[in-house]
């Protein structure tokens, strides 16, 4: 029998999340038989809650295609975390009404760790209920720190601009630092994975290259071994690039730059601004000039320079999605297998969504260097690969062209909803 479908954005948004969408929506159109109508929900399980939904079957091929060179949530995007069963019963309850109302029998979630629990527990109850749903969890975080995928979609991306980032500014300082600034210092996005960071590693391919420190979340900073490491890479460099990681923490594990009085939707401290607590500490020791800079929504939304082989993943998980879940898969993530390092080759297996939820991959200890302040081999050679490729978007006047939906929504067949 054929049934409609529901496909959703979730968490932060990446430069290839969309890709994943047009993977979703080519995916439905190739399967007729199996699925009528695809839906997107507006801003992620919020528009499944309230109803607000949006026809894309009115979209051309060609707006589909768009979708593969456009940054950000098309759909919109979310941070709320469904609550358990136990103390929200009437959110999942909504779900199933709404998922009824609208004859919809596949669920595609596309997002990161707290997405995939959204999918999970959405799974269960409707299983539970007894209502005939194949939810299937969309892989995407620039955080790269989802379990069982090799890598995340929106990971390649951000890691290229970041590595591409600080290399030109380590060019800058280089130029500059005889008469001016001698300390660079780039804060990237990481809670507690220390990928992107990482990723700014590969942009040196000798020790005197910049960034010459990395600050990874999973290294407890040492004030005083990092103070000696600057002064080291001033003292025979001429100057000092650092990468920091956003979440790295002190030695009672507290974030060194998280605000204990604000907490985002998914209740975690709202990190960000560690770059300037570098920056003094650096300037109280060691008197050095000094710049910062924070990537912020830069890299997440960076497709101007996207990984080829980012946006070829991002839209297979999409499309592989589509595919397990006609094939009867339920409760499933499609995630990256890594076949092959030289040439490097891979392919997409099904998981278990219960081994992705609310599990983090961090950086392996082997990945770091035995100091701890920049990347190993292995990390390098585990990274250059995803970066690999370029997969630019069309210009026009000047600047990257693209495309923006109609958003058609669909007339509410169900009275509001109320927590």
């Amino acid at each position: 029998m054929t049934k409609n479908a529901i496909y959703a954005q979730s968490g932060g948004v990446t430069a290839v999340i969309n890709a994943s969408a047009a993977g979703v929506m080519q995916g439905c159109r190739d399967f007729p038989h199996q699925i009528g109508t695809l839906y997107a929900a507006e801003n992620g399980i919020l528009g499944v809650l309230h109803e607000n939904l949006i026809d894309v079957s009115i979209e051309s091929d060609e707006t589909i295609a768009g979708l593969k060179t456009t940054p950000s949530g098309a759909f919109g995007s979310c941070r709320y975390k469904l609550k358990s069963l136990d103390e929200n019963r009437k959110e999942y309850e909504r779900l199933i009404e709404v998922f009824s109302a609208y004859d919809v029998g596949y669920f595609f979630y596309n997002g990161g760790n707290d997405s995939a629990d959204t999918c999970l527990k959405v799974a269960r109850i409707a299983d539970e209920m007894g209502y005939p749903i194949k939810a299937i969890h969309i892989p995407k975080t620039i955080d790269n720190d989802l379990a069982v995928t090799d890598n995340c979609p929106g990971f390649g991306s951000v890691a290229k601009y970041v590595a591409t980032s600080i290399r030109e500014a380590g060019y800058d300082l280089e130029s500059m630092h005889k008469t001016s600034t001698k300390v660079f210092i780039l804060e990237v996005m990481g809670r507690n994975a220390g990928w992107i960071a990482a990723a700014c590693g590969v942009a040196s391919e000798e020790q005197n290259e910049p960034p010459h420190i990395i600050l990874f979340p999973e290294i407890i900073f040492d004030e005083d071994a990092f103070i000696r490491k600057v002064k080291y890479a001033v003292d025979n460099y001429g100057y000092c690039v650092i990468a920091v990681s956003e979440g790295i923490k002190d030695r009672y594990g507290m974030e060194l730059s998280a605000s204990q009085h604000t907490l985002d939707d998914f209740g975690h401290h709202q990190l960000g601004g560690v770059a300037p607590i570098i920056a003094q500490i650096i300037k109280k020791r060691l008197g050095y000039k000094y710049h910062w800079a924070v990537a912020d929504y830069l890299q997440r939304s960076a497709r101007h320079i996207a990984s080829k082989v980012d946006v070829e993943q991002a839209y297979a998980v999409g499309y592989e999605g589509v595919r397990l879940a006609v094939s009867g898969a339920h409760a499933v993530m499609p995630a990256i297998r890594r076949i092959s390092q030289n040439p490097y080759q891979w392919d997409i297996q099904a998981v278990d969504l219960a081994k992705v939820a609310n599990y983090e991959k961090f950086m392996p200890r082997n990945f770091i260097s035995e100091d701890g302040f920049h990347i190993s081999d292995a990390c390098r050679e585990y990274i250059v690969p995803l970066i690999t490729g370029e997969d630019y978007p069309k210009f026009e006047n000047g600047l990257p062209k693209y495309i923006r939906l109609k958003k058609h929504f669909v007339a509410k067949r169900l009275p509001p909803f109320s927590k």
